[in-house]
């Protein structure tokens, strides 16, 4: 006893584990795959957390889970205690077969840049288990934990650490039966445009670029680029390419150039944030060299 209350005991390492696991990939199905289980024995694993605990971590679903607020609060604590026990396990008794890294990314640098050298990376680096989580607004980040994260704008914000990876070309992009009734700039205010809120750089800022000034403009507000990409696809107006992390997303929606030949160089770029280069893990400082290398590569096109 202490101070006449009961010292809460420290859950099994192994519960902590398999709800990493399954709040990571939000299916209980999912990292019984990942840690070799069976379901029914991650569910039983997470049952007895969550009964030690006293309180429920996760909303079960059909085919899916999601975390509960405790849920939320918790799993950036067990993270980083996962990850610290690692990083002491390796340093005092040898690397182990494979080192987890925790990678952040906003949603269209995972999808634009990272998926497509996912493969590059896993190749060059099998030792390391690369688990890569997305967000989009900035209190996405602010509680999440990560080794590293890839924010757009001010990194201050993020983290005291930070290198800039790339910025971005922006130009009208739009199905290719709307695209083909652009013949000038003006043409672009018959349509409804597609703006991201979030993006210092936007339809203003292309209009003052092409020196028009965009009265009687009809904007419709989305919170993402691929959002914005989606409905453009769907006919609902015209949106903004952020080139290159943009371009699965306008490809795979079959977006085309509205005005060839016509790019605006963006106000902001990516960084990579973390505290500070002499703390990262071994894991992380290999991804950051990777990151920067390849990232120079796309820049120099």
């Amino acid at each position: 006893m202490l101070g006449g209350m009961e010292r809460p005991r420290i859950p099994s390492l192994n519960w902590l584990r398999v709800f990493e696991a399954a709040a990571r990939t939000e299916s209980f199905a999912r990292a019984a795959a990942e840690l070799n289980m069976s379901a029914p024995a991650v569910s039983q694993q997470v049952k007895a957390l969550e009964g030690h605990l006293g309180m429920p971590l996760f909303i079960r679903h059909a085919h899916a889970v999601r975390l509960t607020e405790a849920g939320r609060a918790y799993l950036p604590s067990v993270q980083m205690s996962l990850v610290s026990l690692e990083s002491s396990t390796q340093g005092l008794f040898g690397r182990a077969r494979e080192e987890r890294l925790y990678v952040q990314a906003v949603l269209i640098f995972a999808q634009g840049i990272l998926a497509p050298l996912y493969g590059d990376f896993t190749a060059r680096h099998p030792d390391i288990a690369l688990n890569l989580t997305t967000g989009n607004a900035t209190e996405d980040f602010a509680h999440a934990f990560a080794d590293l994260k890839i924010v757009f704008g001010a990194p201050s914000a993020h983290g005291p650490a930070h290198d800039r990876l790339i910025g971005e070309v922006l130009y009208p992009v739009a199905r290719p039966d709307i695209a083909e009734r652009i013949g000038t700039p003006a043409d672009l205010l018959a349509h409804p445009l597609l703006e991201v809120a979030t993006h210092r750089a936007g339809w203003p800022h292309v209009f003052s670029h092409l020196k028009m000034l965009g009265a009687g403009a009809r904007f419709v507000m989305v919170d993402s680029t691929v959002m914005a990409a989606a409905l453009a696809g769907s006919g609902a107006g015209i949106a903004l390419a952020r080139a290159p992390a943009s371009n699965p997303v306008v490809a795979a929606q079959g977006l085309v150039p509205c005005l060839p030949g016509v790019s605006v160089p963006g106000l902001e770029h990516y960084h990579l944030v973390y505290p500070e280069a002499a703390t990262l893990r071994r894991p992380a400082r290999v991804f950051r060299d990777w990151l920067l290398e390849s990232c120079a590569t796309i820049a120099r096109g």
